[in-house]
């Protein structure tokens, strides 16, 4: 399978929300996603929530791309095509993936940059 063939007319959203990824030792309830590791707690959460959650790190002002397909697990290579475009543009990119999608996080102020690139691959990018 070729990533182009997913990237070329596929769907993806731009959340309304503006995220803050944050190191923690504990769960939140309200997180989009949190990622447990045996080191480190990261959640990321809505920035209006950041205050309720106690945090030693914060990197606020991401905001959501997420690609509305379901990606096949034998998918070689979609998130690197991804990045690499992004990267050409300069845009620095967070991942977090669920079953069967992909939520690219991308900074407030390179959200333009990011959705033009990826409306270069053939994306429809709405919001």
């Amino acid at each position: 399978m070729d990533p182009a063939e997913f990237l070329d007319g596929g769907a993806v959203s731009v959340s309304d929300a503006t995220y803050a990824v944050c190191r923690t030792d504990g769960d939140h309830p309200g997180a989009f996603a949190t990622v447990r590791e045996a080191e480190e707690t990261t959640v990321v959460v809505e920035e209006c929530e950041v205050d309720a959650v106690d945090a030693d790190a914060v990197e606020p002002g991401w905001r959501r791309l997420t690609f509305e397909m379901e990606l096949p697990f034998e998918l070689v290579g979609f998130l690197a095509a991804v990045a690499t475009a992004l990267a050409e543009v300069d845009v620095s990119v967070f991942v977090v993936s669920s079953y069967a999608t992909d939520h690219v996080f991308v900074g407030e102020e390179d959200l333009s940059a990011a959705a033009r690139r990826l409306e270069e691959l053939g994306c429809e990018v709405d919001g």
